[in-house]
């Protein structure tokens, strides 16, 4: 565990993990996706305080069961919600496809409550055996007071 320069107490890391994936993406794509992004910043599952995406992915089984996989519950956004959200990589690609030029980055951003300069991990890109990819965006979320040993877990 990282620990904050010059203490010895750790840095106890919040994340918002945002989520995007070609419809019919399995889960071991998703949780890979995941996985690499998590250890990209530092972070841990148990990091994690928030999970979002779009809400056309709110019935996308290989999504739910990595949520499930991780014991994780995610907030679905609209598109015009999502579309409104500066993100560093629009995309011209994901609007076609969604109603919005992100996914990933603005449901992470919305998720954490905060705005592009606190996105640690930008649109990691995962791509499965099967050709579909999934997306993962990490946005830090700052914390009003310290966590007690109780509310990590």
């Amino acid at each position: 565990m990282k620990c904050a320069p010059g203490s010895e107490k750790p840095l106890q890391l919040a994340l918002a993990i945002g989520l995007g994936c070609d419809r019919g993406t399995p889960a071991a794509t998703i949780s890979e996706a995941i996985g690499e992004a998590l250890a990209a910043c530092g972070g841990q599952p148990s990091d994690v305080r928030a999970v979002a995406s779009i809400d056309l992915k709110a019935d996308e089984d290989g999504l739910l069961q990595a949520l499930r996989e991780y014991g994780w519950r995610a907030h679905f956004y609209p598109a015009a919600e999502l579309a409104a959200v500066d993100v560093p990589n629009p995309s011209e690609t994901v609007r076609r496809y969604t109603g919005s030029p992100s996914v990933s980055e603005a449901a992470a951003l919305l998720a954490a409550g905060s705005d592009k300069a606190d996105l640690i991990v930008e649109k990691h890109k995962r791509r499965g055996p099967d050709g579909r990819n999934a997306t993962v965006s990490i946005a830090r979320i700052h914390l009003s007071e310290p966590m007690s040993a109780n509310e990590r877990h």
